[in-house]
């Protein structure tokens, strides 16, 4: 590996060159449009004095500002004023009946079409109104893809007009949606890493020609899988979502991002135990890892498939309102997640202490230690920064993407995974000058124990 032939220096300028990559994406971000376009709906500005509508009731009719493709999603939330004093809790159940109608272009009349969510039926959602200084914000309906023009949306109140210890004062209405700005560039983003990514995945494999399988040290065995799956992530389909009226391109841009994020996963399992360890069948060394790494990919896939399922049938439908199964979700992706960062950490543990004291796998564990601490580090920031103390809280699927103020966080993150690949790539291909080692130099057992790690790579 390239790993062997690097000298402090070269060393050095890897991290170095890392993080001036990684710069040059978050200034990109940074100099980026918001993500999310809101047009609101201020209902005592928007209504007309000899026009009273009960606050409590409705009806309330909303139509949205022009739509395409390249809006991606579209979000309606209320936001309820009372006259309640201060530091006075209010909690009340009540109906919200939703009816949606969609227009084409420029033509007024309301389509009703086999679309379950556009069928003209109304949509009826039981809601929670919990008031203390402000009341919080009510997600009233999600639309994962859009296939109108204009949407023409109809709102009625039911189970608020008999409640006498509070009056509603106003309601305003969040039409919220992708920035068309945002789109572009995150169309030319995904476009270009994925050009890299091809062009870094091709290299490799070219690099690895003149090697028999068997002499591919782990890492560059985990490389070859991992640099295909990182085009996945990168999604060459994309560009089909703003060309089909259609949720599975999302479904599929979803499905690859999981898998990407599971595989790498997997690998820092793989790459702790099996660099300590010769006998990697099946059984034994990858089902343990399998299974762990599987249930987490299983419950992001069923988390947002049930969620596209639901917001296809009802678009109204929000995924805290199915309290049973969103806690159930909730609470196994939490415990297998803990459950892979304890098995990730006693890997961690007795690697260091098996093989700190050998020559190139004490350099290998250095290297691929400091590289993912980095890039968790990195990202724990860009979620504490992004969500604050709520990040372990109720922000899942459809509400993650109402979070962003503007595209840095977006960038960043999506920057940061593919220049870790990358730099991965070039370190653990071989040197130009690499000599055809053997499988046994894999070996941990046949090690120079008795050289030092700076005389064998350092001189």
């Amino acid at each position: 590996m390239r790993l062997y032939a690097l000298n402090k220096r070269q060393f050095v300028m890897v991290f170095v060159i890392f993080f001036i990559c990684f710069g040059i994406t978050v200034l990109i971000g940074i100099a980026g449009p918001p993500i999310i376009d809101t047009v609101t709906h201020n209902l005592t500005s928007l209504t007309q004095p000899d026009n009273n509508i009960n606050m409590k009731t409705g009806p309330f009719t909303l139509r949205t500002p022009p739509l395409s493709t390249f809006h991606q999603q579209f979000w309606l939330i209320a936001h309820i004023i009372t006259d309640n004093e201060e530091g006075t809790k209010v909690e009340q159940s009540f109906t919200v009946s939703v009816f949606i109608g969609g227009i084409k272009g420029e033509d007024e009349s309301i389509i009703q079409s086999d679309n379950p969510k556009l069928d003209g039926l109304t949509h009826n959602r039981t809601r929670l109104l919990s008031c203390k200084k402000d009341c919080s914000d009510l997600i009233l309906l999600h639309l994962g893809y859009l296939d109108y023009t204009y949407y023409i949306i109809n709102i009625n109140f039911h189970g608020l007009e008999q409640q006498a210890h509070f009056n509603i004062k106003n309601i305003i209405f969040y039409l919220k949606s992708y920035n068309t700005s945002f789109t572009k560039l995150e169309i030319w983003l995904r476009f270009t890493f994925l050009l890299f990514t091809f062009v870094a995945t091709c290299m490799f494999a070219h690099s690895l020609r003149k090697f028999i399988l068997r002499d591919w040290s782990i890492e560059q065995k985990w490389m070859s899988v991992l640099m295909p799956l990182l085009l996945l992530y990168n999604d060459p389909i994309f560009p089909l979502t703003f060309l089909v009226d259609s949720w599975v391109p999302g479904m599929f841009d979803g499905i690859f991002q999981a898998s990407f994020l599971c595989a790498l996963l997997l690998f820092w399992l793989c790459i702790y135990h099996g660099v300590r360890q010769t006998d990697r069948r099946f059984w034994k060394f990858y089902f343990p890892k399998l299974l762990v790494v599987g249930l987490i990919w299983i419950s992001a896939i069923t988390l947002a498939s049930w969620q596209e399922y639901n917001e296809l049938q009802d678009p109204t439908y929000f995924y805290r309102l199915d309290t049973n199964n969103f806690m159930g979700f909730k609470i196994f992706f939490f415990t297998v997640g803990g459950l892979y960062l304890l098995y990730l950490l006693y890997l961690l543990v007795r690697a260091y202490a098996e093989l700190r004291s050998m020559p190139y796998f004490d350099l290998r564990l250095k290297f691929m230690t400091l590289l993912m601490l980095i890039v968790l580090s990195i990202s724990i920031t860009i979620t504490v920064l992004r969500f604050g103390r709520a990040a372990l809280q109720d922000n899942f699927v459809a509400e993650l993407s109402t979070h962003y103020e503007n595209s840095a966080e977006f960038v960043a993150f999506y920057g940061l995974l593919n220049i870790y690949m990358y730099t991965m790539a070039f370190v653990y291909s071989p040197a130009p000058n690499a000599v055809f080692e053997t499988h046994f130099k894999d070996n941990p057992g046949l090690s120079m124990l008795n050289d030092s790690d700076e005389e064998v790579h350092y001189g």
